[in-house]
C-alpha cells in the first residue's frame, strides 16, 4: 500500500483532534448529571448550580462555560427551544427615506405590502419598484427619494440606480438590527445560540436551544431599541436618596405580614431566561416586599464610586429592582438606574448598578445612536484595545456640548436598558471623532464596536416563521433517535458478517465504528448541533460506508473467481473499486451541499452530518481497512478468506439475465405509473405542509385518547369555515397535530393569543379544570405566507439543480452524453414517482405524508443515492467497452449489469434495512422522511437497471449505427 505512513499519521492526528473535542461533551454531561442530582428535579436549582460553577476551570484549563460551548449540542427537536425567522419592516425603512406625500409612492408601497403578506419570492425592494413602475412607467424614484438621500441620489438617476441605493440602505438597517439582536441574545443564557443573515436582506434566522420562556423571548426579539448616551450622577450626589430608599426597604420588611411570606422568598427564584432583569422591566409597583433584605444589605460593595451605585449578585438584581420601583417617590425623576450588561468578576455573577441622569425636559438620554456613523475596535497606541467612533455633523456638535459640560464625569453607553460602558470624559471633544479606552480585551472591544454600530433600530421586526418545541417532546425524540440508531447499527453490522463472512464483516464493522467516531469528532470541532434528522444522516452515512465496503468486497470476489490469490485479489479489488466509490461519494456530497444551501435548521443539520459522515466513510473504508489487510497479509494471515458466507456463497452468482430485452416492458410500466401519478395530482392533489402554504401547527397532547374528527368538528366553527383546519394523530392516540391557516397574513402577536383562546373554548371538554390549552401544547410552528412562497421556489430550484448537477458530473466523468441523459431521465423518474406516491397515499397512510422541507430533503438525498448504482454500472460498462471494443454494445451492457447485480442488490438491501429501522423506531417527526427515502432507494435500484442503462444503450446504439452507416458510405 502506497503512502502508508501518511495515512497512519493522518489517522493518529485526526483521532487526537476528535478525542479532544469529544471530551468536552463527556465533561459537560458529568457536571449536568451532578446538577440534576443536586437539584432533585428543580429546574431553577439545576440552572443556578450550573451558573455557579460556569466560570470554574473543569477540563484542560477550560471553564465549564467554555466546555459547554465546545460540546456537541442538541438541536431544537432534541432539546426543545425555539427557532424564528425575523423580517425587518422594509416598508418603514422606505417611508423614512421617501417623500411620503407622493401618491404614486404610497400606492405602490401599499401594493407591495399586500403582496408580500400574501406570499412572494421576491425581496421587498424589488416588489416595491415593480409596483411603482407598473402604476406609471415614467415615474422617477429619484424624485421620491432624492431629498433625503441627496448625497447618494442625483435628480437624473434612473430607477435601477435608485433601487441599488435603497437596497444598500436596507442592508444597512439589517446590519443594525442584526447587531441589536445579537446583543439581546447574549442575555438569554443559551448554550450554542445561532443567529445568521439569510439571502433576503430583511430576514434574520435565530435559533435558541433550551429556551424556557418563548413568549417572553419573542417579545424581546421584536421590541424596538435605541442606542443611547446618558449623563450620569456621581455617587456623592445621590447618597441622601439612596439612604432614603434603604430606609423605605427596611420599613417595608418590618411591615410584612405572615401572608406575604410565600412571596417574600422570590429573590431565590430565577427571574427568567435573562441573567439580569432591567430595572424598568419589574412589573409590580405594589408595596408587597418581593425581597428579604434591605437595599444596602444586597450590595456586596456598598459604594461603587463614580457613577456606580453599588455591586450586587445576579440573583439579587430582581429584588433590588423591586425596592427601587417601590421607592420612586423618594428620588428625582431625572435619576434613572440601570444595570451593567457584563459581570465584573471572573465567575460572571456580580453586576454593577449605575445612576443615570436624564437630560432636557423629557429627562431622557443626552444623545441617541442615530448620531453614530462608524465605529471600529482598534489597538490604541500605549493604551491597548479601544474603540473609535465617528459621529455625523449634527451629532458632533451635540457631542462637543455634552463632553464640554460633563468634563470629569462618566457618559454611559446604554442599549436595551443595559450599560455597556461608562467612560470618563477627559476633555471637550470636537469634530465627533472619539476614542473609548478602558483595558478592554479584544473580545470586549469588538462587542462594544457592535453595540455602537447598532445605533438606533430604524425599523421594527416581526416574526414570519417560528418553531417552538417543548422539552418533553425533545426527550422523546432523543430516546426514539438513539434506539433507531443503535438498532440500525447492529442490523448493519450483522448484515456485513452474514453476507461476507465473519473476518471481512468485522473489519468493515470496525471501519463503521471508526467512521462514527470521526464523524462525531468533526461535528464537535465545528460546534455543530445534533438533530433528529442529523441522527438519520449519521445512520445513512454509515450505510454509505457499507456501500464502499460492498463495492470492494464484490470486486475482490470477482478477482478471486478469475484465479488470483487472496492478497492480489484484495489489492485489485481496492484498485478497481476506487473510481466508483469516489464518484458515488462525491455525488452524494454535491447533493448534500445543495441541501445545505436550500434548507434551514434541522435540515441543514442533516446535510452537515451526511457530508461529514460520507467524507469520513471514504477515508475509513478505502484507507483504514486496507491498512488492516496489509498488516494481516504481512503477518501471513487472511490467506484463506473467501469474502462470502456459506448460506449466500452462490447468491446471484454468474447470472445471465438479458436485462436489455426487458427494458421496453419497464418503460411501459414506468409510463403507466407516471400517468396514474399525474391523474392523482389533478384529482387527489398533494398534502402541502405549512412550509409551502403558510399556517400554524400545534402538537397537542391530551390526557386521554381523542378522535381527530371530533377535534376538527369542534374547531371549525370557532376558527371559521373559510379557514383550513386539519387534525391528525401524531404518535400515541392522545396526541394530535392541529394545523390551521387562520389569519396567517396578520402578523400581530395578538393573533396567536386569539387562536389559543378559541382553542380553549372549542376544546374545553378535553381540558382539565384549572388548565388551559398552553398546558397541553408540546410544540408549535408558524410559517408566514411570504416565507412559504420562498421555500416553495427554493425547493423546486434545489431539486432541478441537483438533477442537472448529477447529469453534468456523469458527463464530466464518462465523457459521453448518453450516460448523462440516462442519469437525468432516471433520476427525474425516481423523484417524480416518489412525489406521485405521496399524492396517491397521503389519504391512506396512518402517518403524515406532507410536502414540506423534510420531504424535499428526502428527494435530494434520493437523487444522491440514486446515482450510486448508476455510477457503478456505468463504470463497469466503460471498463467492458475498453476491454472488449469489438464486442456488441448490448452484450457489454448486459454483462456489466449481471456482474454488478450482487453489489446492486446488496447495497440497496443494506440501506433499506437501515431505513426500515429508522422508519419503525425513529419517531413520527422523521417517519415521512424515511418513507420517501425507502421509496427512493427501491426506485433508484429499479431505474439503474431498467431506465438509466437502457436509455444510455439506446443512445450509444444509435451513435454506433450512425458511425457504421457513415463508414459504409
Amino acid at each position: 500500500m502506497q503512502n502508508k505512513g501518511f495515512v497512519i499519521t493522518f489517522a493518529i492526528l485526526l483521532t487526537v483532534v476528535c478525542c479532544f473535542y469529544l471530551s468536552f461533551s463527556f465533561v459537560t454531561r458529568y457536571y449536568e448529571k451532578q446538577a440534576a442530582e443536586y437539584s432533585n428535579g428543580d429546574l431553577n436549582a439545576q440552572s443556578h448550580y450550573l451558573d455557579s460553577i460556569s466560570t470554574e476551570k473543569v477540563w484542560l484549563g477550560y471553564t465549564l462555560k467554555q466546555a459547554r460551548e465546545k460540546e456537541i449540542g442538541l438541536g431544537l427537536d432534541l432539546k426543545g427551544g425555539m427557532n424564528v425567522i425575523l423580517e425587518i419592516d422594509a416598508a418603514a425603512v422606505l417611508r423614512s427615506l421617501a417623500n411620503e406625500e407622493d401618491a404614486q409612492f404610497n400606492k405602490a408601497l401599499q401594493q407591495a405590502i399586500d403582496e408580500n403578506r400574501k406570499g412572494s419570492n421576491k425581496d421587498f425592494i424589488t416588489l416595491f419598484v415593480e409596483k411603482y413602475e407598473a402604476i406609471d412607467k415614467s415615474g422617477k424614484l429619484a424624485i421620491v427619494f432624492g431629498a433625503r438621500l441627496k448625497d447618494q441620489i442625483a435628480p437624473t438617476d434612473n430607477n435601477a440606480t435608485v433601487k441599488k441605493v435603497l437596497e444598500k440602505e436596507l442592508q444597512s438597517v439589517a446590519d443594525n438590527s442584526f447587531n441589536v439582536l445579537r446583543t439581546r441574545i447574549d442575555r438569554f443564557g443559551v448554550v450554542a445560540p445561532n443567529i445568521q443573515k439569510l439571502d433576503r436582506a430583511e430576514r434574520i434566522l435565530i435559533e435558541l436551544p433550551g429556551i424556557k420562556e418563548p413568549e417572553r423571548v419573542k417579545k424581546l426579539l421584536q421590541g424596538n431599541s435605541n442606542l443611547e448616551f446618558w449623563k450620569t450622577y456621581n455617587l456623592q450626589e445621590i447618597q441622601g436618596y439612596l439612604g432614603a430608599i434603604n430606609s423605605r426597604s427596611v420599613e417595608l420588611l418590618a411591615a410584612k405580614t405572615p401572608a406575604n411570606n410565600a412571596v417574600v422568598a422570590a429573590d431565590s427564584i430565577s427571574t427568567d431566561s435573562l441573567s439580569v432583569a432591567p430595572v424598568t422591566q419589574v412589573e409590580s409597583e405594589s408595596t408587597t416586599p418581593m425581597f428579604t433584605k434591605s437595599l444596602f444589605e444586597y450590595f456586596d460593595q456598598k459604594w461603587g464610586g463614580g457613577s456606580v451605585v453599588g455591586i450586587a449578585d445576579r440573583k439579587d438584581t430582581a429584588s433590588i429592582n423591586t425596592i427601587l420601583r417601590a421607592s420612586k417617590d423618594l428620588y428625582p425623576t431625572d435619576l434613572k438606574f440601570a444595570w451593567g450588561f457584563k459581570a465584573i468578576d471572573d465567575k460572571e455573577t456580580v453586576f454593577q448598578l449605575f445612576a443615570l441622569r436624564g437630560d432636557g425636559t423629557k429627562r431622557g438620554p443626552a444623545l441617541d445612536g442615530e448620531a453614530i456613523v462608524t465605529a471600529s475596535a482598534d489597538q490604541i497606541q500605549g493604551q491597548g484595545w479601544g474603540v473609535s467612533m465617528q459621529m455625523n455633523s449634527t451629532g458632533a456638535k451635540r457631542w462637543a456640548a455634552i463632553t464640554g459640560a460633563e468634563r470629569g464625569r462618566s457618559i454611559a453607553i446604554v442599549l436595551d436598558g443595559y450599560v455597556y460602558s461608562a467612560p470618563n470624559v477627559n476633555d471637550r471633544i470636537e469634530g465627533g471623532n472619539s476614542s473609548i479606552t478602558g483595558n478592554f480585551s479584544v473580545e470586549e472591544a469588538k462587542d462594544l464596536e457592535n453595540v455602537l454600530k447598532s445605533g438606533k433600530m430604524r425599523a421594527g421586526v416581526r416574526i414570519v416563521q417560528e418553531d417552538i418545541v417543548g422539552p418533553s417532546l425533545g426527550e422523546e425524540a432523543i430516546q426514539s433517535g438513539l434506539i433507531s440508531f443503535v438498532v440500525a447499527l447492529i442490523v448493519l453490522m450483522a448484515y456485513m458478517c452474514l453476507v461476507y463472512g465473519f473476518i471481512p464483516g468485522m473489519i468493515a464493522n470496525a471501519a463503521l465504528l471508526l467512521n462514527l467516531f470521526f464523524t462525531l469528532g468533526v461535528l464537535a470541532s465545528f460546534h455543530a448541533v445534533l438533530t433528529l434528522p442529523g441522527i438519520a444522516g449519521l445512520v445513512l452515512a454509515l450505510a454509505m460506508a457499507v456501500d464502499a465496503n460492498v463495492l470492494i468486497y464484490e470486486r475482490t470476489k470477482e478477482e478471486l473467481r478469475s484465479g488470483k490469490n487472496v492478497k492480489t485479489a484484495v489489492q485489485d479489488g481496492y484498485k478497481h473499486a476506487f473510481s466508483a466509490i469516489f464518484d458515488s461519494n462525491l455525488t452524494s456530497i454535491i447533493t448534500g451541499l445543495i441541501l445545505y444551501n436550500f434548507g434551514t435548521g434541522a435540515i441543514r443539520g442533516f446535510a452537515i452530518t451526511e457530508i461529514i459522515g460520507i467524507s469520513a466513510s471514504f477515508f475509513t473504508a478505502i484507507f483504514m481497512t486496507r491498512l488492516v489487510y496489509s498488516y494481516g497479509f504481512s503477518k501471513g494471515k487472511f490467506a484463506n478468506l473467501t469474502f462470502s458466507s456459506k448460506p449466500l456463497q452462490n447468491f446471484l452468482m454468474d447470472t445471465k439475465i438479458n436485462f436489455l430485452n426487458l427494458h421496453r416492458k419497464a418503460y411501459a410500466a414506468s409510463l403507466a405509473v407516471i400517468l396514474l401519478g399525474i391523474v392523482s395530482i389533478f384529482t387527489l392533489g398533494l398534502n402541502n405542509g405549512i412550509d409551502f402554504t403558510g399556517g400554524r401547527n400545534y402538537i397537542v397532547r391530551f390526557d386521554n385518547p381523542v378522535n381527530t374528527e371530533d377535534i376538527t368538528d369542534a374547531l371549525k366553527p370557532v376558527l371559521g369555515e373559510e379557514s383550513m383546519v386539519s387534525v391528525i394523530t401524531i404518535g400515541s392516540s392522545n396526541q394530535v397535530r392541529i394545523t390551521t391557516n387562520y389569519k396567517i397574513e396578520d402578523a400581530r402577536d395578538e393573533v396567536e393569543a386569539e387562536i389559543k383562546d378559541k382553542m380553549n373554548t372549542a376544546l374545553s371538554s378535553y381540558i382539565a379544570s384549572g388548565k388551559t390549552i398552553d398546558d397541553y401544547i408540546q410544540s408549535s410552528q408558524k410559517v408566514g405566507p411570504s416565507v412559504a412562497d420562498d421555500m416553495k421556489t427554493a425547493a423546486v430550484g434545489a431539486v432541478i439543480l441537483a438533477i442537472i448537477c448529477m447529469g453534468l458530473y456523469i458527463l464530466l466523468r464518462f465523457r459521453d452524453v448518453a450516460f448523462s441523459l440516462g442519469t437525468i431521465i432516471a433520476v427525474a423518474h425516481d423523484a417524480a414517482i416518489v412525489i406521485f406516491a405521496y399524492s396517491f397515499f397521503h389519504k391512506i397512510m396512518p402517518f403524515s405524508l406532507e410536502i414540506d422541507q423534510t420531504f424535499i430533503a428526502a428527494i435530494l438525498t434520493v437523487v444522491g443515492f440514486s446515482i450510486h448504482d448508476k455510477v457503478v454500472i456505468f463504470d463497469r460498462v466503460r471498463e467492458r467497452r475498453r476491454d472488449f471494443p469489438l464486442r456488441d454494445i448490448a452484450l457489454n451492457i448486459n454483462d456489466s449489469l449481471n456482474t454488478t447485480l450482487t453489489r446492486t442488490v446488496s447495497t440497496s438491501l443494506s440501506t433499506i434495512l437501515v431505513l426500515f429501522c429508522i422508519f419503525v423506531l425513529g419517531g413520527d417527526s422523521i417517519r415521512s422522511f424515511t418513507f420517501a427515502m425507502l421509496l427512493g432507494i427501491i426506485l433508484g435500484t429499479y431505474s439503474s437497471v431498467f431506465i438509466a442503462t437502457p436509455v444510455a444503450y439506446d443512445f450509444l446504439k444509435r451513435k454506433e449505427d450512425k458511425a457504421k452507416a457513415k463508414a459504409a458510405k
